[in-house]
């Protein structure tokens, strides 16, 4: 674990409100449902704990360790060029509800805090929220204005579609 201090505050603000946005920044929140059960919610869960539905989706990850804890660094890397550094801030593993959230460090193109989350409801939909709040951090995350948020967004609706598909896919097959 690294020394290096977050960017931004209020750092652990998505652990208990996903919706929370503090002022200067953008908020963003996307929903996709993953299935029904208790297996597609284990695979969810595991996917999203271990780095794989990030894998998947054919970005790198380069973490301090095989699993999401608080205090694992993370840096995240989009064709090889882009070097998003971030750390995990909180974790959560519940019967029904798993996921994670990181913050920035400097060196991000962005500042703020993203989480990403697995739930199963009451009726055993299981879903992914992808929760953040982010304004620019680097020149060329301010150039793309409006852009660079439309990119994070369909960034979070892959996750989901990914996920998904990871969810479904019986492991004895």
């Amino acid at each position: 674990m690294s020394s290096a201090p977050f960017t931004y505050e209020p750092v652990g603000a998505t652990r208990d409100d996903l919706t929370f946005c503090p002022p200067g920044f953008h908020p963003m929140l996307v929903r996709t449902r993953l299935g029904e059960g208790r297996e597609v919610f284990r695979r969810a869960a595991e996917a999203v704990m271990t780095w794989r539905m990030h894998r998947a989706l054919g970005v790198g990850i380069d973490a301090t360790a095989d699993r999401a804890a608080p205090g694992v660094d993370v840096t995240v890397s989009l064709a090889g060029v882009v070097k998003a550094p971030c750390r995990i801030v909180w974790t959560a593993e519940e019967p029904r509800r798993a996921g994670w959230a990181y913050g920035t460090l400097e060196g991000h193109p962005e500042t703020g805090e993203e989480a990403f989350v697995v739930d199963r409801t009451g009726d055993g939909t299981v879903w992914l929220t992808v929760a953040a709040f982010s304004r620019a951090a680097k020149w060329y995350s301010r150039a793309g204005g409006p852009a660079t948020r439309g990119l994070q967004h369909a960034y979070a609706r892959r996750c989901g579609k990914v996920l998904r598909e990871l969810a479904a896919q019986d492991p004895a097959g």
